[in-house]
């Protein structure tokens, strides 16, 4: 049995037809789409990320020692304090992450008060430079 090129065509159509016809709509449709509820969540999420990471730098550089680092490496810290709101979430977080452990090591005793000067410096140029590149 031989078909035509239109009997051939109408057999591929009622073919696609009873495909779509056949596959219940919810199964096309499955969890493909994110829950708006889990959006919103995950905003939130992100934004109290952001702010405690926010709060860790402003909290590293307002204590006396820093600010007195900064000053004497002629970093204005009011600048620093500015430029670390402008910061991505990824460059405020390792910076953050950074900015604690250094707190925690020299309370530890591991580092010393010179060793934090350093690092209070190299975390503001490194925040200044950033924000200078974008």
């Amino acid at each position: 049995m031989s078909f035509g090129p239109r009997q051939s065509v109408r057999i591929a159509i009622a073919c696609i037809f009873t495909i779509l016809f056949a596959i219940p709509p919810d199964v096309l449709a499955q969890d493909h789409v994110v829950k708006p509820s889990d959006l919103q969540q995950e905003m939130l999420k992100a934004t109290q990320t952001r702010q405690q990471n926010l709060q860790k730098l402003e909290s590293f550089f307002s204590t006396p020692a820093a600010e007195k680092a900064l000053k004497s490496a002629k970093i204005d810290p009011q600048q620093v304090k500015t430029a670390v709101a402008t910061l991505g979430d990824d460059d405020l977080a390792q910076l953050s992450s950074r900015a604690e452990k250094a707190q925690t090591d020299f309370a530890a005793g591991r580092l010393s008060d010179r060793d934090l000067i350093w690092i209070i410096v190299a975390v503001a140029v490194l925040i200044l430079i950033i924000v200078a590149v974008r």
